[in-house]
């Protein structure tokens, strides 16, 4: 179950997204482009972060393997997997309440699987959720798409 939610949850969560939008309707198109842009800057600035700054992971450190589908070689301060989970659900949180605070709550197990799973302290979980949620925040105030529009 660790190894599931630390590794696969947060591609179920974009198809869900996909789906949603395509099948349902709920979700409009700018929704869609909001979260998708903003998971793109989130995943962007933490890889940059992890490049620059590279700090050790648990696993590499306590000797334990972790529980994930891949080995992480990057560093792991902030958690790229955290800050795109809560770029996406705090972008769809600003459109739809109630799939938002469900995605929330996906992003969350996310980040709280990949502490389980032995590739991230607390500490790069919150800072994943710190970024994630600010970029969408910032891609939400700035309505880039809406300005693309008007030009």
């Amino acid at each position: 179950m660790i190894t599931f939610l630390a590794s696969i949850l947060i591609w179920l969560m974009f198809f869900g997204l996909i789906v949603l939008w395509v099948i349902d309707g709920r979700v409009k198109k700018e929704t869609v482009l909001h979260a998708v842009f903003a998971c793109l800057v989130a995943w962007i600035i933490a890889e940059s972060i992890k490049y620059f700054f590279p700090t050790p992971r648990p696993f590499e450190t306590n000797g334990l393997t972790p529980l994930t589908t891949t080995i992480p070689e990057d560093g792991a301060f902030p958690s790229s997997h955290t800050a795109v989970g809560l770029a996406l659900a705090v972008s769809i949180l600003r459109h739809h309440k109630k799939l938002g605070i469900l995605y929330l709550i996906m992003a969350f197990l996310v980040g709280t699987a990949r502490i389980l799973a032995n590739v991230h302290y607390p500490v790069d979980i919150a800072g994943g959720a710190v970024l994630g949620a600010l970029v969408a925040l910032l891609t939400q105030r700035v309505h880039l798409f809406k300005l693309l529009k008007t030009s």
